[in-house]
């Protein structure tokens, strides 16, 4: 293992040379292998659960901070349970909702009112679609 290891920093990073003095090369080549995203998913139950995070954090660009916050919220389990209620037939595709949404972001106290839900979704409005899933956008309507 150690010897491939070194094998591909030497072909891979250095292209069969010598590594220029002050060059950095650990940060670089961690940025290559993302050992920090496969330390995430090493302790997850199955392999469908790991390659469900692998797909989200190379699609998504997620970096190891936000692939641990999906992982602590359970994207996974939340998007297996909205792809139960789908069919084949529908015109909804898999993968795209999560069940239940989670609005403890917002900050909420218990029992509160449709009024404090709405303020709080203004305030925390990225946090809010962030929710939802990537690739929402907020477009203000002129009056």
């Amino acid at each position: 293992m150690y010897w491939e290891v070194g094998k591909y920093i030497n072909t891979t990073i250095l292209g069969n040379g010598r590594a220029a003095y002050g060059k950095k090369i650990l940060p670089e080549l961690a940025a290559k292998l993302s050992w920090s995203h496969i330390i995430e998913l090493i302790p997850l139950k199955t392999n469908e659960e790991r390659m469900y995070y692998a797909n989200e954090a190379v699609t998504r660009n997620y970096g190891t901070k936000e692939l641990r916050r999906q992982i602590s919220r359970k994207a996974f389990e939340r998007c297996e349970i909205a792809n139960s209620q789908l069919t084949e037939e529908s015109m909804i595709p898999f993968n795209v909702f999560k069940d239940p949404y989670m609005l403890d972001i917002l900050n909420l106290k218990e029992n509160f009112h449709e009024g404090d839900l709405e303020k709080a979704i203004l305030v925390e409005l990225e946090a809010f679609f962030l929710e939802f899933g990537r690739g929402f956008s907020f477009v203000e309507r002129q009056k």
